[in-house]
């Protein structure tokens, strides 16, 4: 019993590792903020990951991050801790994300450069399917009783880390940079750079998150791989710090 747990620990923060880099690098870095862009192939890829490890839509991801970063922690914001509470944020951010999410002005104003394509109707749109083939591919491959387990690990890591960047990334962890973002290492190891939240709202079209020697972004060391094998391109290679408008209390 003991190994099925362990295993079913492992391939689970195993897949919500997989989910954090798709999103981190393809949706957060690379879509959102344009800081990196990518071959087809590899977009293709990181489509399909974001797909079945997660069923977000691309559109509605970007427009919401857009209008996170435009309203930061003021009116508007549609997760601050700072209107809401950091635990109210971390309990309840899949509903917030979810109402913004529908809200077709900010669709129209924040996500009309990703427009849904025709593989999106067919396919990336339907979350469930999306979800049902990611689970279907962890029973197949480790057998109903670790793979359902796995999922189930997954789905928690890869929704209570995401809530942790707009919740608890938003309200504790170090802040070198005059923003009410933090940076929490531990945090950036689990969502594969996410956490180090201070430094990317300071420099938001930076392709990497960590700034000091010893902050460690996952996230960069995938877009490292792929800038050697030029799969990717990065479109500043100097960080562009936005000028501070809210400094901590």
């Amino acid at each position: 019993m003991l190994r099925v747990i362990a295993q079913s620990l492992t391939i689970g923060f195993g897949a919500s590792f997989i989910a954090f880099v798709a999103s981190t690098v393809f949706l957060h870095r690379g879509l959102a903020h344009k800081a990196i862009s990518f071959k087809r192939p590899v977009t293709e890829v990181f489509r399909f990951l974001v797909w079945i490890t997660t069923g977000i839509r691309p559109q509605q991801w970007v427009a919401v991050h857009r209008k996170h970063h435009a309203f930061t922690d003021v009116e508007g914001d549609p997760h601050s801790p700072v209107l809401l509470g950091w635990f109210k944020v971390q309990i309840s951010n899949v509903a917030l994300y979810r109402r913004e999410a529908r809200n077709q002005d900010t669709l129209a104003r924040y996500g009309r450069d990703v427009p849904p394509t025709r593989a999106d109707s067919w396919f990336y749109d339907h979350a469930l399917l999306g979800l049902g083939i990611g689970v279907g591919v962890l029973v197949v491959v480790f057998g109903p009783v670790i793979g359902l387990l796995a999922a189930f690990v997954h789905v928690n890591v890869y929704l209570g880390g995401s809530a942790a960047v707009n919740a608890i990334a938003h309200h504790f962890g170090r802040r070198p940079y005059p923003n009410r973002a933090g940076n929490l290492q531990w945090l950036a190891l689990i969502t594969a750079g996410e956490g180090l939240h201070n430094n990317h709202h300071a420099a938001p079209t930076s392709a990497r998150l960590s700034h000091r020697w010893f902050e460690i972004d996952p996230g960069w060391w995938v877009i490292r791989a792929l800038l050697i094998l030029h799969l990717a391109k990065v479109r500043l290679t100097e960080l562009r710090f936005v000028s501070a408008k809210r400094v901590p209390a």
